[in-house]
């Protein structure tokens, strides 16, 4: 499933490369756009909860975040995220640093994000 990450954000940056765009998710017109600067974890409907917006570096535990999910990340200076299956950071996955939208992921077993410098 992270291969799957890393993957889409390396066809993400090369449908970029050549002018093109990639919406990851099925209604990307219809999503709430995520704030510059920002990290966002997407709501099923394509919007966004206040609480699922992150701007602080450090560790984020999630509450009631389930299913499928699509993440922006909407930071800026190649800051990162990570997703952990434990709470307050412990147990993540890579840094990922690409900018845009994510695949969708089941987030039913993430516990928390951290986002990286």
């Amino acid at each position: 499933m992270r291969v799957m990450r890393t993957t889409a954000t390396a066809v993400a940056a090369l449908a970029l490369a050549v002018g093109g765009g990639l919406a990851t998710a099925s209604s990307a017109s219809a999503a709430t756009p995520c704030p510059s600067g920002a990290f966002c974890i997407r709501e099923a409907d394509g919007s966004i909860l206040n609480k699922n917006i992150f701007y602080s570096y450090g560790y984020h535990n999630l509450s009631n975040v389930t299913g499928q999910r699509v993440v922006v990340n909407n930071q800026t200076g190649g800051a990162g995220f990570q997703e952990c299956t434990g709470y307050n950071g412990k147990n993540c996955s890579p840094v990922y640093r690409g900018t845009g939208e994510y695949a969708p992921l089941d987030y039913t077993p993430i516990n928390s994000v951290v986002l990286v410098r």
